[in-house]
């Protein structure tokens, strides 16, 4: 291999931003050959480190002998179909993607994108030398889809541990794009239980971007209607700053998603010494292991009283907290990048 070239459909910051970008660093300063990242879009916040997906093979970023090119797999695009047109080895990161018709009923487009892409997906295992995957319930999709040949190697991120924030208190937090597969108006649901039984006075935090206007007004009218408002906090983007801040001030990170290829704020909660409870769906089991409470089914009331013995139980926090720092050393950057320089050095270019 003489190059390492990553395509991807949109280049920007985010858990996927951030990993492309210590791919590349990777590759370069460890791997020792060219790295370049190709988009069809890029984000301002990444203006200028990506170049268009169809300047790849032309007279400004010509193609050479011993190129490898690395598509990351999270939504249909042309950049998919470009790739797999091209004759140089492939090789898939495959973070999952949504199933459609988890957004049928809310993003129409939304949807069309997940269907498109899953469709995408087996052309491109056929067309692969090698299929990696962020998790294993990742892995097991590519081999679903034909991959030959196929490992685990983890996200790329920086999972650094901090302490408990002084304020940290009874209050809830959920990390994650508003989206119906994320089901944050089932944390909302938990949480009213939880209000109503435990803690009257307890808040909660949703805190990220939207992927679903409709979904997001949907659960606005839904906190209004279980009469939360001034309980419940859709705080939207928030810096990393502001983000931490949140981790701090909260006692307990429940997420009862039911689609998570990896579910990178996982690790961010146990990071910050914020225990986790989360239903067990896809990869989070995968992820949390044993570091968190993972349960069999999310019924407001299960959630709600999991919640509640985590925040007042002393020796099932303490025993969580060890549990979870071992786990982000799991995750740790210099584990997982030996794992890609690994899996990475494995690839044979014809």
């Amino acid at each position: 291999m003489n190059a390492l070239h990553q395509f991807v459909p949109t280049f920007e910051p985010g858990a996927v931003g951030h990993h492309i970008l210590q791919v590349q660093a990777l590759a370069r300063d460890t791997l020792g050959v060219v790295s370049e990242v190709f988009a069809e879009h890029v984000a301002p916040g990444f203006a200028g480190r990506a170049r268009r997906h169809t300047d790849y093979g032309g007279r400004h970023a010509p193609a050479r002998p011993g190129d490898v090119l690395l598509y990351h797999v999270a939504i249909g695009s042309v950049v998919a179909d470009f790739v797999r047109g091209r004759p140089e080895p492939l090789v898939l990161d495959h973070h999952n993607i949504t199933p459609p018709e988890m957004y049928r009923r809310w993003e129409p487009d939304a949807a069309y994108g997940c269907a498109w892409g899953r469709a995408q997906l087996p052309e491109l295992a056929a067309r692969a030398v090698l299929g990696l995957a962020d998790s294993e319930w990742n892995e097991a999709e590519l081999r679903d889809a034909g991959c030959r040949a196929t490992a685990t190697a983890p996200i790329l991120l920086d999972f650094r541990t901090a302490p408990p924030g002084p304020t940290a208190g009874r209050d809830w937090l959920f990390v994650g794009r508003l989206s119906p597969n994320k089901c944050q108006h089932d944390v909302v649901k938990a949480f009213a239980a939880y209000r109503r039984v435990y803690q009257s006075d307890a808040r909660l935090r949703l805190v990220g971007g939207s992927s679903s206007g409709a979904y997001r007004d949907a659960l606005v009218g839904f906190v209004s209607a279980l009469g939360l408002d001034g309980a419940v906090e859709l705080t939207g983007t928030v810096s990393d700053d502001v983000l931490a801040q949140h981790y701090r001030a909260s006692g307990v990170f429940v997420c009862l998603s039911e689609h998570e290829g990896f579910g990178v704020p996982l690790l961010e909660a146990m990071g910050h010494g914020v225990p986790v409870v989360a239903y067990d769906s896809t990869a989070v089991s995968g992820t949390v292991g044993h570091a968190g409470v993972v349960l069999p089914g999310k019924e407001p009331a299960r959630v709600a009283a999991a919640a509640h013995r985590v925040l007042t139980d002393p020796w099932l926090r303490a025993r969580l907290a060890g549990a979870a720092a071992r786990r982000v050393e799991h995750f740790s950057l210099a584990r997982t990048r030996g794992r890609w320089v690994e899996v990475l050095r494995s690839v044979r270019v014809r």
